[in-house]
């Protein structure tokens, strides 16, 4: 209820014959009783003012708040002189009304959209708390804003008495007509690719523009490692058009990585060097597209060479493929080579689906069947699944956790023998955040062929700083392995962190009859620098029935730099 016209013009008259404006002036109000006092204050008001004007805004504020709690019959005294600079005022804040029967509602909202805000709904009516009724219609609006009416208004018309307790009105919207995207404009970074604005934020012209709906699907690019959002998505209507803006920045996701690892070796005593690059070129093209391209020479005479190629979105369909060439030579011994082709379809930023061939070929440069070593090819029809989900905030360790799994099938042939086979590999990651400073982080990864018989040169290697620690470089051949990573992480400052270095793993290799147990002990750290991430990692490694030597320490570095 309203302060009538009469009694401001009469407060007028009243405070110019008193000549008090500019003067500080205080206020009290009391109810009918000491009850309706109490309810008063306990709502709370401003009790000083500088001007009559502030004095006059405050009572009208504190008679909306009052009505809003239910007493929307009170009365408002008047208003009184009970000092040189003190006012005065009587509110008679008679019933208290509790609960609106809301009608007319079915032709705008569903049931299930009214749960939010109603435990009582009826076919014809819902009902709500008087003091809920204007966060309620603002939810209302919400969602006709989010049906695409963005000029909706939403009021309560023909409010009367339900009964002694409660109140009825009729609903009436007045809805604006429906809004679709006709323009989709980026900012900070125009050549933003348009297949992910299409198939990973699903942002397309002729949608029906939902404000909300638009910022959880730009929150999406959290997960690409090319791109950053700057701010919110903005829009601009027009009397015929609805622009919207999404402000995006390119990001720095090519990288360089490389490490120098030395040891002694167990025969000669002499130190010994090994070494390992990784290139990985993201978007450079701004296509979306990434090429990774790794060399390693390990300390025993192996070097493997691994390139990947990822084109999403191919031809502006939801599809993508993925191109993988690995070559590994062993010394004078053997080579093999794999080649991987695969189609993938990303169901959410997360989620990834493959399904592609594998083929294999190897050689062996000995030209004797030494050691079970033999000429073969081998083909593979795959499955794969991955799962990753990053640390939006996180400065350091963005990984929360990976998933990868696959799983094969197909044949060997040698000597014109076809022999059966299927594989499956599981890769998992996950970062617990204890704190600000600590962390626990474990790595899992296994795989196992299932075959009659094994070659030595088709089995799976396994070692050394991004398997086992301790260990040498792919030193551990197996037909089935599974490996452990923990580390225990403290984060020192922004840029400098250490980590603990416990490693379990487990192998089978059938052809020689071994089942064994391996263990990796060690510390590290890493240091974030102006060139990129520098890590440090001292392992010794050990098999169940061996005593740790300090001699077969392993010490890795390596220099992660994003450019």
């Amino acid at each position: 209820m309203k302060i009538s016209a009469s009694l401001i013009l009469n407060l007028f008259i009243f405070f110019a014959f008193q000549s008090i404006e500019g003067q500080n002036l205080s206020l009290k109000i009391v109810g009918q009783d000491s009850l309706q006092t109490k309810t008063i204050d306990s709502i709370g008001y401003q009790k000083t003012f500088k001007d009559f004007k502030s004095l006059k805004s405050q009572i009208q504020t504190l008679s909306n708040k009052l009505q809003q709690a239910g007493y929307i019959e009170l009365a408002l005294g008047e208003l009184t002189k009970s000092s040189q600079k003190q006012l005065e005022l009587t509110i008679d804040l008679r019933k208290k009304y509790h609960s609106i029967f809301i009608y007319n509602y079915s032709n705008y909202f569903t049931e299930e959209e009214l749960k939010n805000v109603s435990h009582t709904i009826e076919p014809e009516y819902f009902v709500i708390p008087i003091p809920k009724t204007e966060a309620t219609l603002d939810y209302l609006n919400s969602i006709l804003v989010n049906k695409g009416s963005p000029f909706s208004t939403l009021k309560l018309q023909n409010i009367e008495k339900h009964n002694t307790q409660d109140l009825k009105a009729e609903l009436t919207p007045t809805l604006s007509n429906a809004r679709t995207i006709d323009n989709i404009i980026v900012k900070g970074y125009e050549k933003f690719p348009k297949s992910y604005l299409k198939h990973l934020l699903k942002i397309k012209k002729g949608n029906i523009f939902n404000i909300e709906d638009l910022k959880t699907k730009t929150s999406r690019l959290q997960s690409l490692q090319f791109a950053n959002e700057l701010k919110s998505p903005e829009v601009l209507f027009s009397k015929d058009s609805t622009n919207v803006y999404l402000y995006i920045e390119k990001a720095k996701s090519n990288s360089f990585d490389g490490f120098l690892g030395f040891g002694t070796n167990e025969e000669n005593n002499k130190l010994e060097f090994d070494g390992y690059l990784n290139l990985v070129l993201v978007n450079n093209l701004n296509y979306g597209e990434s090429l990774r391209i790794n060399y390693k020479s390990d300390e025993i005479d192996q070097q493997t060479f691994n390139i990947n190629l990822n084109l999403p979105y191919l031809f502006s369909s939801p599809l993508g493929t993925e191109l993988e060439l690995n070559i590994f030579k062993r010394d004078s011994t053997f080579t093999t080579t794999k080649q991987t082709a695969n189609l993938f379809y990303q169901l959410n930023p997360n989620q990834t689906i493959f399904a592609g061939i594998t083929s294999i070929k190897s050689n062996n440069l000995l030209n004797t069947n030494f050691n079970n070593l033999k000429d073969y090819s081998s083909t593979f029809y795959n499955i794969k699944y991955e799962y990753i989900k990053n640390n939006q905030d996180a400065n350091v360790f963005r990984l929360n956790f990976a998933l990868k799994a696959s799983l094969g099938t197909g044949y060997r042939e040698e000597n014109n023998v076809k022999t059966n086979q299927n594989r499956a590999k599981l890769h998992l990651e996950k970062s617990f955040f204890l704190n600000q400073k600590n962390s626990f982080y474990i790595k899992s990864n296994g795989a196992i062929l299932f075959s009659d018989n094994y070659l030595t040169n088709e089995l799976f290697r396994f070692g050394g700083v991004n398997s086992i620690r301790g260990f040498e470089e792919n030193s551990i051949e197996a037909n089935a392995f599974g490996v452990l990573n923990t580390e225990y992480r403290y984060l020192l400052s922004q840029n400098l962190y250490i980590h603990s270095i416990i490693d379990v793993a487990y192998f089978e290799n059938d052809n020689i009859n071994l089942k064994e147990k391996l263990f990796g002990f060690g510390f590290g750290f890493g240091l974030f620098t102006k060139s990129g991430l520098l890590k440090f990692n001292y392992a010794n490694g050990k098999n169940d029935s061996q005593q740790f030597k300090l001699s077969d320490s392993k010490i890795h570095l390596s220099l992660t730099a994003t450019f």
